[in-house]
């Protein structure tokens, strides 16, 4: 199985890399650095390649998923692992979206589109922190949180993996573990390898099992309420075709 997992350089992503690739997958390493992603690599076997990109650029999306395409004629799982924490401060993409949005959401969001058909699995790697999206101040602008971009991002994550099942597509979401070790928490919870387990889980369990569901670690959760909203899904569905011309 070829598992490309985005956010593979660091914290769960890398964990999730040695794991698949000990049970025998080929893993598809995407990173920002080159270096880290070498330094990946090291760790993995033969099977293992690398990709870079910066997911806070679209157009850097746009070209990890052609490379992917041109490089890899198949492709059974995309994990949306790559993301950043709660900011205290606004920023903004490269495109000049909130960068949490941007990055948390609207990457994967295009990278999955970009891909077509060709995964055959997506596995969203969402978050317990969710919170109903503001379709009047999306990117937050007149109102900023560091903790509103972020679990809005994970909602709107979680109501992409709906659509995508209700498409005919396997694909689902998880929030892997409470506070990892990661170099986004700075008092951890749970263990690495619990998230770990999470979420290898769903890239290898029967698709019948899985697909349009949002499961906390290895149990099926209820998400957010505007999750189950039909309207609210193709409002964003509709913004984020707009916001990335996927």
């Amino acid at each position: 199985m070829i598992v490309l997992i985005t956010g593979a350089t660091d914290g769960l992503g890398r964990g999730l890399a040695h794991a698949l690739d000990a049970d025998g997958h080929t893993v598809l390493v995407h990173g920002r650095s080159e270096q880290r992603i070498a330094d990946t690599l090291a760790e993995l076997s033969d099977r293992a390649r690398g990709y870079r990109a910066d997911l806070a650029a679209l157009a850097e999306v746009r070209r990890l998923a052609d490379e992917v395409l041109e490089h890899e004629p198949q492709l059974d799982v995309l994990v949306n692992n790559a993301g950043i924490g709660g900011r205290r401060r606004r920023e903004e993409s490269a495109d000049g979206y909130e960068l949490h949005f941007a990055v948390n959401y609207l990457a994967g969001f295009l990278l999955t589109r970009r891909l077509g058909d060709l995964p055959g699995r997506v596995v969203n790697v969402s978050s317990a922190g969710q919170a109903p999206i503001d379709f009047d101040d999306v990117m937050l602008e007149r109102h900023f949180s560091g903790t509103q971009a972020y679990c809005q991002s994970k909602l709107a994550q979680i109501m992409f993996t709906f659509d995508l099942a209700d498409d005919g597509a396997t694909a689902v979401a998880l929030h892997p573990a409470t506070y990892m070790p990661t170099k986004m928490v700075s008092s951890p919870i749970s263990t690495l390898e619990e998230g770990v387990d999470a979420t290898a889980r769903l890239v290898t369990a029967p698709a019948a099992e899985v697909t349009g569901r949002y499961f906390y670690g290895t149990r099926e959760a209820r998400a957010d309420a505007q999750a189950y909203d039909a309207d609210a899904r193709r409002t964003l569905r509709e913004l984020s075709e707009r916001l990335t011309g996927a």
